[in-house]
């Protein structure tokens, strides 16, 4: 699901146009411009039934969009949620936003923490 969900990701042209390719698990590269788009997964819980797995797994995933400007931040916020709500597709069987919440990234100069807008949601996908 990770590689198809950065590769869905930074295949959206609106996405695209303000992130271009820094679409990254788990931390933007230290060095890199900004604005960037940072995916962690929060929880990953398999489906099951009587007779056991099911092949569906149901994922809450965050997606932080940062950038130098809070502007800048909340536009590649939109994009992402416009282009990623509903998706349809490969091994995606829905994704669906649950919320969103803004903030800085921490760090010792306020001046130097990018803004982000924190995006979660609800990825269900097939494991098979």
């Amino acid at each position: 699901m990770e590689k198809q969900l950065r590769a869905l990701l930074r295949g959206f042209p609106a996405v695209a146009d303000i992130a271009g390719t820094r679409v990254n698990w788990g931390a933007h590269p230290q060095g890199q411009p900004l604005p960037a788009v940072i995916l962690r997964v929060i929880s990953d819980v398999e489906g099951h039934t009587t007779n056991g797995r099911n092949g569906v797994s149901a994922a809450r995933v965050q997606i932080d969009c940062q950038a130098e400007s809070y502007g800048a931040a909340k536009l590649l916020a939109r994009a992402v949620r416009n282009s990623l709500t509903g998706y349809r597709g490969g091994l995606f069987q829905a994704v669906l936003f649950a919320n969103a919440r803004n903030g800085r990234e921490g760090g010792t100069d306020e001046a130097d923490r990018p803004f982000r807008v924190s995006l979660d949601f609800f990825v269900h996908h097939t494991t098979t």
